[in-house]
């Protein structure tokens, strides 16, 4: 169990405890059964969304059994605190996807903007069926239609750091998850 700070503060903003260790631990626990479950025999390659997605992919792939490959593609939509509906392309894609099934690994889907995108992409290089996992969904915040298979947590619309999650780049490094005071 983490040693638990009540109030975290990054650059000019005040954080307090929000989700705690243990039960990030445990929703993880239950994507990846489910993932296990529904992707068993399909060989899936999980394309991990860096930057915040790493805590994340690296706790759900200790409990992610099946016959599986990794990689990764960094992209951005995000300005400090909000999102700036542009997505930036920092990190390609290398691995061929026609006919391979796909499930993108993202730390937190609020817009839907950079899934949105990805998903285009995706379906353009051919790939079979695209699934999308995810840590923390904002619904209040979702502006799509498109499916999410695996979902970790529904969360408020709060600006949240820790986890994996970030503000400038900032506060990533915590076992526990901190929302706006």
């Amino acid at each position: 169990m983490s040693d638990i700070k009540k109030k975290l503060k990054i650059k000019d903003k005040e954080f307090e405890v929000f989700i705690r260790e243990a039960d990030i631990q445990r929703a993880i626990k239950e994507v990846a059964a489910k993932i296990n479950n529904d992707l068993a025999g399909k060989n899936p390659l999980f394309l991990i969304v860096l930057n915040g997605a790493f805590m994340f992919a690296a706790d759900l792939m200790k409990h992610v059994d099946i016959e599986c490959q990794l990689s990764f593609v960094k992209l951005s939509s995000y300005s400090g605190t909000s999102t700036t509906q542009v997505i930036r392309e920092l990190i390609g894609l290398d691995e061929p996807l026609v006919d391979r099934y796909v499930v993108l690994v993202e730390d937190i889907v609020d817009t839907g903007h950079t899934m949105a995108h990805l998903l285009e992409t995706l379906k353009g290089l051919g790939a079979k069926e695209v699934k999308i996992a995810t840590l923390a969904f904002k619904p209040d915040a979702f502006k799509y239609n498109y499916p999410l298979d695996y979902i970790g947590m529904n969360i408020s619309n709060n600006f949240v750091v820790g986890y994996g999650f970030d503000y400038d780049g900032f506060g990533r490094n915590s076992v526990d998850i901190y929302k706006t005071v």
